[in-house]
């Protein structure tokens, strides 16, 4: 198992996952600032622009993560970013995120960007386990995890406070073993 130093281009028949820079900061500030976003996310407050381009234009040189421009192939549009985040090397694991544009529900755009990503793990990166939490109050997400082979472990009751309601999150994970053999969830 290598670090995450190496930052590749991942291309499907919709996107293009690509290192994520500080240019795609103007194209990302829509999906960042939308308050449904926001609350599917669990997101609190506004971030600053110049923050966010520190942020995405230092990802280059992280080595304990991947963050990766979500580029639709039609358009050339940035629409998201997909992340693998919280490696723990020593169990072969790490966290998985992905965040899209609004505008881009229902077109497979996500379902194909989350298969790009979770696959480099296991084919190139070498891990065993890629987790995730979806909110409660996030159905569709779940649905659109569970067909790129991710499954529930549990639930972290109240993990989000969300406008004064506690709002529970299911854990999910998938497993190289089962990427490897094409089990998805029914």
């Amino acid at each position: 198992m290598t670090d995450f130093s190496h930052k590749p281009t991942l291309t499907g028949d919709l996107v293009v996952l690509r290192p994520v820079t500080e240019d795609d900061v103007p194209a990302l500030l829509p999906m960042l600032r939308d308050p449904e976003i926001a609350r599917l996310t669990g997101s609190h407050g506004d971030v600053e622009e110049s923050a966010l381009r520190a942020w995405y234009g230092s990802r280059g040189v992280q080595t304990n993560r991947l963050d990766l421009a979500v580029v639709e192939r039609a358009t050339g549009r940035v629409v998201g970013e997909a992340v693998l985040n919280e490696w723990d090397r020593a169990n072969e694991s790490c966290a998985f995120r992905i965040a899209l544009s609004p505008d881009t529900v229902g077109r497979g755009l996500g379902t194909e960007a989350t298969r790009l990503i979770v696959g480099h793990a296991f084919e190139t990166l070498g891990l065993y386990r890629v987790w995730l939490e979806v909110y409660a109050f996030n159905p569709r997400a779940r649905r659109a995890y569970e067909k790129a082979g991710f499954r529930p472990e549990g639930v972290l009751r109240g993990a989000l406070l969300w406008e004064g309601e506690r709002v529970d999150a299911v854990l999910m994970a998938a497993l190289a073993p089962e990427w490897r053999a094409g089990i998805t969830p029914a």
